[in-house]
């Protein structure tokens, strides 16, 4: 049995998973639509294959990082797709950020194609893959995840197998709802701030150790202050999250008021053509009610 990896995915998420495990030591293949995304990690030590399929075939396990639902169910069974390479018994890792339900259904579909299949979605971003300190949500069997955790040792600084498929999804939802709407307090906070004439620099500091800290205060005040909008992330996949959280109340019959302000907020900024930017462009929301918002 090989002992290679494959990483179908290598945009801004799944380059830096992919950097992080090629200079680590790992044995990785790598396939992405984008032949230069493949450049950049061949040069840190990994493999190129033509196609998923072909990754697939030469691999124990497959790690997604995806943008979209649709887009991993292509990515695995579509024409040349993980499936059509695989062996039977391979792992499927997907650390994309997808919709439980849809996550239940993969898994089910893989089963029948011979494909084990964990979800593990992520929260920590480019930086806390850089240094292998990823917070990771797992969903799948027992011996699924214990091997899935083994293979992903060098991303993570916490991982939590929280049940069956689906089960690191929804916590990822949960997650998501705690970030969207705890970005959306700091920025809203620092704007009262500039407007009272506090010096906000010192805010982060004079707030360390209270109830009101965090780590979203500790690294984005200043980036607000700042208009630091240098990409970890992007808006617009706020919105894909939120949206799925949405859907997932909508299933469970729960309220939530504040995630569906959060929501609009990020649908606005994406509309106004900032979907692209990191989450610190939430400050071009605060520009006042006669200022443009301008990407």
């Amino acid at each position: 049995m090989t002992d290679k990896i494959a990483l179908i995915g290598a945009g801004a998420m799944g380059g830096a998973i992919g950097a992080r495990l090629a200079e680590t030591g790992t044995d990785l293949i790598v396939y992405d639509r984008d032949p230069e995304k493949i450049a950049a990690l061949v040069a840190k030590g990994a493999v190129a294959a033509s196609s998923a399929a072909d990754a697939a075939s030469q691999a124990k396990a497959v790690i997604l990082s995806l943008n979209s639902a649709a887009i991993v169910r292509a990515a695995v069974f579509g024409q040349q797709g993980v499936a059509d390479g695989a062996r039977t018994g391979t792992l499927i890792i997907d650390m994309s950020s997808i919709d439980p339900e849809t996550t239940k259904a993969l898994a089910t579909e893989g089963a029948t194609r011979g494909l084990r299949w964990v979800d593990s979605p992520l929260s920590g971003g480019i930086p806390k893959a850089a240094i292998g300190q990823l917070t990771l949500m797992q969903g799948g069997t027992e011996a699924d995840v214990q091997e899935t955790q083994s293979i992903l040792s060098k991303l993570a600084g916490n991982q939590t197998h929280m049940g069956g498929p689906g089960a690191g999804q929804t916590t990822k939802m949960i997650n998501q709802v705690l970030c969207g709407l705890g970005f959306l307090a700091v920025a809203e906070a620092t704007a009262l701030a500039e407007a009272a004439g506090v010096d906000v620099e010192k805010i982060p500091q004079a707030l360390k150790g209270g109830r009101a800290d965090s780590a979203l205060l500790q690294e984005y005040m200043p980036r607000f202050a700042a208009r630091d909008y240098r990409r970890t992330g992007r808006i617009d996949n706020m919105v894909k999250d939120l949206n799925a959280a949405q859907d997932l109340a909508r299933i469970t019959h729960t309220s939530m008021p504040l995630t569906a302000i959060c929501a609009e907020v990020h649908r606005m900024l994406t509309a106004a053509g900032l979907g692209g930017e990191d989450q610190a462009a939430l400050m071009e929301y605060f520009k006042g009610p006669n200022k443009e918002i301008a990407p």
